[in-house]
């Protein structure tokens, strides 16, 4: 277990042997208020640039689960004293983080199967003194570190990948890197962006980025991770969409506040259009860099009214999902929702700009294809994306590839279709722990059936 409690196993439950999860079934119409953790992408953000500040920092609501556990453990690794602190919200405790003077190193990280911790740590690697080895899970070492390993050379840092371009590898830190101009194709992750823009303030001469590929995904994410270097005194400049410029300095330390994981919210939200109900989700943002800020938009889109008041957000079926085309370019990281959705639309619908999303936790257009084809379904893959010709399901089981969307997916079919199983409903451990029980808050008001 993780200082955070936290399993460190891509999934505690399959790896302990248990039984699918029987995927409830909703009987009536969902009225629900719930309440979601953090936001793993901001609460990793500022982990990251508190262990890189010039000061102490206090992180609240910040998100508990596998993947920021693993920051946390490779931030201390490194040197950084993380201390959990009583906190005010629901979902655990607060951060208190105190820089190391510096990095430490002859050490080993292992990200699990955490994307952002093996391409937000590799560049602070460098900053070590002695080196450091990045491993991680064994069905994450697939996952594209190339462009990575080359940047971090370009700008100076000794990596030693053993000419395989990819995890495990190493990275012989001296103190400090040089920094730089540095081009690189992040078609593959938008994080390999993200990773060296955090990092750069440290290197010698600041680093001069330029992206090279034909299309940059998730680029809300990079919005990110330029806001959060801002609010920390380091302005990033842009002089073209597919370059930025950051000065070398110190971020300063600063406490700060994490919204709740609008992503995260997708499939309860999702549910209110699959029953003709209502699901209120508060403490939403007026304004986020989070891809989920999206969702209003696009639900409206699908057939689902929705509407702001108190800082909530609710979501209100109309009894109808409609067939669309959707770029999800900015936000593909929402398309296991919105596939389910898909599966239940009145017309077949067209999910593009996420051929990316072939490289996450698992290659996640083949995975959402074959399950929904196990169920009866019609879905085709397509370059850049998938089509979905909506046919009545049957039961089944739905298996979840050790990726956590996968898995909310099959509970979103599950409302609509019985019968579903989810083989490894502990996998949504990733980055929501509480899913389970979320969901189960979610369908008791009103009702439901164990498939």
């Amino acid at each position: 277990m993780t200082a955070s409690g936290y399993s460190h196993s891509p999934s505690a439950s399959s790896e302990a042997g248990s039984s699918p999860w029987a995927a409830p079934v909703g009987e009536s119409p969902l009225l629900a208020t719930i309440e979601v953790p953090g936001s793993k992408s901001l609460t990793n953000r500022k982990l990251v640039l508190a262990a890189l500040a010039d000061s102490p920092s206090t992180l609240t609501a910040p998100l508990h689960s596998d993947d920021s556990a693993r920051m946390i453990d490779a931030l201390r690794t490194l040197g950084a004293e993380i201390e959990e602190i009583p906190g005010s919200g629901r979902f655990g405790t607060d951060l208190h983080i105190n820089p190391p003077a510096a990095f430490r190193g002859d050490v080993t990280i292992d990200c699990g199967q955490a994307g952002t911790v093996m391409r937000f740590i590799a560049p602070l690697a460098g900053l070590a003194e002695g080196d450091v080895t990045i491993t991680a899970h064994a069905s994450a070492l697939h996952r594209p570190m190339g462009e990575m390993i080359k940047a971090l050379r370009t700008i100076g840092a000794d990596v030693d990948d053993g000419g395989n371009w990819a995890l495990p590898f190493t990275v012989r830190g001296r103190g400090h890197i040089r920094g730089g101009e540095v081009t690189i194709d992040a078609s593959g992750s938008s994080q390999f962006v993200s990773g060296l823009l955090l990092a750069a303030p440290r290197f010698d001469v600041g680093l001069h980025l330029i992206h090279s590929g034909e299309r940059l995904p998730s680029v809300p994410h990079i919005d990110m991770t330029v806001e959060t270097l801002a609010r920390r005194g380091i302005q990033v400049e842009r002089p073209s969409p597919n370059e930025w410029v950051v000065p070398a300095g110190v971020p300063r330390g600063r406490d700060a506040a994490i919204e709740p994981d609008l992503s995260n919210a997708a499939p309860f939200l999702a549910a209110a259009l699959l029953t003709g109900g209502s699901v209120t989700i508060p403490g939403w943002p007026a304004t986020s860099t989070q891809p989920g800020a999206l969702l209003p938009e696009i639900l409206s889109l699908l057939g689902a009214r929705t509407g702001r008041r108190g800082g909530a957000l609710t979501v209100t079926g109309t009894g109808r999902i409609a067939g669309v085309d959707l770029d999800l370019t900015a936000a593909s990281e929402l398309t296991p929702t919105l596939f389910a959705l898909a599966a239940f639309a009145d017309a077949p619908t067209t999910l593009h700009g996420i051929g990316h999303i072939r490289g996450h936790e698992t290659d996640r257009i083949q995975a959402l294809i074959d399950n929904l084809r196990a169920l009866g379904g019609d879905a085709q893959e397509l370059p850049d994306g998938i089509r979905v010709t909506p046919v009545p399901l049957h039961g089944g089981l739905w298996r979840a590839h050790h990726d956590h969307r996968i898995a909310t997916a099959g509970a979103l079919i599950g409302l609509r279709v019985p019968g579903v199983e989810v083989d490894d409903i502990g996998t949504t451990a990733k980055t929501m722990p509480e899913f389970p029980q979320l969901w189960a808050q979610l369908l008791d008001e009103h009702g439901s059936t164990a498939a």
